[in-house]
């Protein structure tokens, strides 16, 4: 299982990416992963770092549908994988339905039609394919010239069971996000396998973005879940995979709400041995990718203790070398 690390807040320049690039530079950490941003924008940012001197392996996790048209993404993740030199994970979603309304006038009626559509979109354009495809949401009838670049894999955002078997039908990678490894297991592996077999083809990887935080005596779980997750666990979507997680938060107030998603180990939290533990009910569930999320320690204790947390992690999980130069194993 690979271990992967997320800026643990929004840039608003690029130059403070580098410190994170370096670490994935300087690590075995595998790759680094940032969510949507209206700030720095996260193809930007990240080729703005290459530029720098820093080319390493990223991840859209996810960038949001509403914001442009297929043909425009693939020119952007295009632009990314020749500018670093390295290996793009692009991932996609629709975003809540309040943004899709902000943006496009109406939510998507459909929102597995929406992201079939697009993901065909931009499938067939990154392989050099003439796409004609007349959608209910998109449509594109474009080829992109052919160009050399390092390879794209094409991810998926899931968080329910029908855009897991969607995943398996079309994605290379599954994105979860605040899903519990025993959901993972018991539910959304089977609806990605189920996908994989009706398409015929080989089962996507899957990559959990895990919020995490070592224990310190000063510190209190509770108050990591509601700096890094306040905002999910108000939105309907993520209120709905969590009751189908059997985790019912509905008819909680935010802090006790909090309080039992630390209890069902949604946000790990620990000594070491303990985070080492609970990522292990990851691997059994067949996750291939951990991307540790310190947004919790950075909003609390502010971005050079997220670091701090980020290399003991990775020293511990044998992704790094102890002290301040690090190589690559």
């Amino acid at each position: 299982m690979h271990y992967s690390v997320l800026m643990p807040f929004v840039p608003r320049r690029p130059e403070q990416i580098l410190t994170y690039a370096a670490l994935v530079e300087w690590t075995a950490a595998h790759r680094l992963w940032q969510g949507q941003s209206v700030l720095v924008e996260p193809f930007q940012g990240f080729a703005s770092v290459a530029g720098a001197g820093f080319r390493v392996p990223t991840g859209l996790g996810v960038t949001l549908m509403p914001l442009r048209h297929p043909y425009e993404a693939v020119n952007q993740i295009k632009t990314l994988a020749m500018s670093t030199g390295e290996t793009v994970v692009a991932g996609f979603g629709p975003g809540p339905r309040a943004f899709q309304e902000m943006l496009l006038g109406a939510p998507y009626r459909s929102q597995l039609t929406a992201v079939r559509e697009y993901l065909t979109i931009v499938r067939g354009l990154l392989g050099n394919e003439l796409v004609d495809v007349k959608g209910e949401y998109y449509s594109c009838r474009a080829q992109m010239p052919s160009a050399m670049s390092p390879q794209v894999d094409l991810g998926l955002g899931v968080l329910r069971p029908g855009m897991a078997r969607l995943a398996g039908e079309i994605a290379d990678v599954a994105i979860t996000w605040l899903t519990p490894a025993a959901y993972l297991e018991e539910l959304l592996c089977p609806a990605m396998r189920q996908g994989a077999e009706s398409a015929g083809r080989a089962v996507p990887r899957l990559t959990a973005i895990v919020p995490v935080a070592l224990a310190r005596p000063d510190r209190d779980v509770t108050d990591f879940v509601l700096a890094s997750n306040t905002m999910h666990m108000r939105a309907p979507h993520y209120i709905d995979m969590l009751a189908k997680a059997g985790i019912d938060i509905s008819g909680l107030e935010m802090p006790e709400a909090a309080r039992l998603l630390a209890e069902k180990e949604v946000f790990v939290y620990g000594d070491v041995d303990q985070v080492i533990d609970q990522f292990q009910k990851y691997r059994r569930a067949g996750v291939d990718e951990i991307v540790l999320n310190m947004t919790g320690v950075c909003n609390l204790y502010g971005a050079k203790e997220a670091l701090n947390d980020l290399k003991t992690l990775l020293v511990a999980l044998g992704q790094g070398v102890e002290g301040t130069s690090w190589t690559k194993s």
